[in-house]
């Protein structure tokens, strides 16, 4: 009798470890939506160079810019940075309030730009976001679109205080 509950519990087992297998699998497998897929296929065919595409977000009371990436590769593996100004400053250098109905500081929200600089191989920390971020030197950019479309993926909505985060 023993013998049969201690082979009952080692099928409840094998079952039990064959069902958490097959539930991450299941989710290893999960396909891209095809808005990410498409627009992946979009990146993947950009013209290469040393540049770097940027995407801004913003934050309230951060001091990051945005994400960076090389041209055709996918956002998901993008950085966020914070803009050394040293030589060039940021589209967005402006005053944090605004009057009159001028433009502010982070009016520049989710617009993606051709950016020329480096990564200078520094952390520079942010302490509105706590985060310690690496430091890119911004030489130049140029304004590619205001209204580019979602960063990581199709459902993600503005969040002025939130930090939008890749998938891994």
């Amino acid at each position: 009798m023993a013998k049969q509950s201690l082979s009952m519990g080692g099928v409840i087992y094998c079952r039990i470890l064959s069902l958490a297998l097959c539930v991450l699998l299941l989710n290893a497998c999960q396909t891209a939506s095809p808005e990410v897929g498409a627009r992946n296929q979009r990146i993947l065919q950009e013209p290469s160079g040393d540049g770097w595409i940027g995407r801004r977000v913003a934050v309230q009371k951060t001091r990051f810019w945005g994400y960076i990436r090389r041209p055709r590769q996918l956002w998901d593996q993008a950085q966020l940075v914070i803009f050394n100004e040293r030589h060039k400053l940021a589209p967005d250098r402006l005053s944090e309030v605004a009057s009159g109905g001028q433009r502010s500081f982070q009016f520049d929200h989710n617009y993606e730009y051709a950016l020329q600089g480096s990564l200078s191989g520094r952390k520079v920390y942010d302490p509105n976001s706590d985060k310690i971020l690496p430091e890119f030197i911004l030489q130049d950019y140029s304004l590619l679109d205001t209204n580019p479309g979602f960063l990581f993926h199709p459902r993600e909505r503005r969040d002025s205080y939130g930090i939008p985060v890749p998938p891994r």
